[in-house]
């Protein structure tokens, strides 16, 4: 007689089943790599723009502007002062740190972003000039979005006022990017 070499259906269902708690067990952690690198990203903006607001109020305090509580212009690339119009390098600051001016952000760090006209709320931050991030400013407060993510991923800056510095507030969990 001849024996048949191979494996049993019981044998095969088995390694299946077995195949199939594994890839339920490691998915979950490779789903959300697209959010968690946001949160990372919006992070990384948070450090970037706390750097620069410390430089800022350095250049503002060793011109003695840092309790201005009007705006008054920083020349980051030279020497600090007060100016009606805003040259290329200048930052507009309040109490010595960066103030809500749209501006202030791309001049100060370095990186390509995109000024949006309305606050968004739904659907994702899209930027029509290919910048890195987009950026939305109503005076008060700046919200900041890494192009093409969605409303609800942002990291939101507040400047500073007379009895407090600057506020930096990023999306909380990577659920929401």
């Amino acid at each position: 007689m001849k024996r048949q070499q191979g494996f049993t259906l019981i044998e095969l269902v088995v390694v299946i089943i077995i195949l199939g708690i594994l890839a339920v067990t490691a998915a979950p952690k490779f789903i959300n790599l697209q959010g968690d690198a946001r949160v990372s990203a919006l992070n990384g903006l948070k450090a970037s723009i706390q750097g620069a607001n410390t430089l800022v109020y350095s250049k503002a305090a060793l011109a003695g502007l840092e309790k201005a509580s009007t705006a008054t212009f920083v020349d980051i690339a030279g020497t600090p002062g007060t100016g009606a119009t805003e040259i290329a390098d200048d930052v507009s600051t309040i109490f010595g740190y960066m103030d809500g001016t749209k501006t202030n952000f791309p001049r100060a760090l370095e990186i390509s972003i995109e000024s949006l006209d309305a606050d968004i709320t739904t659907g994702s931050a899209a930027s029509t000039d290919n910048s890195d991030w987009v950026l939305f400013s109503d005076g008060d407060t700046v919200k900041f979005w890494q192009n093409g993510a969605p409303a609800a991923c942002f990291i939101e800056y507040t400047p500073a006022t007379a009895t407090s510095s600057p506020t930096f507030e990023p999306t909380p969990d990577a659920s929401k990017c």
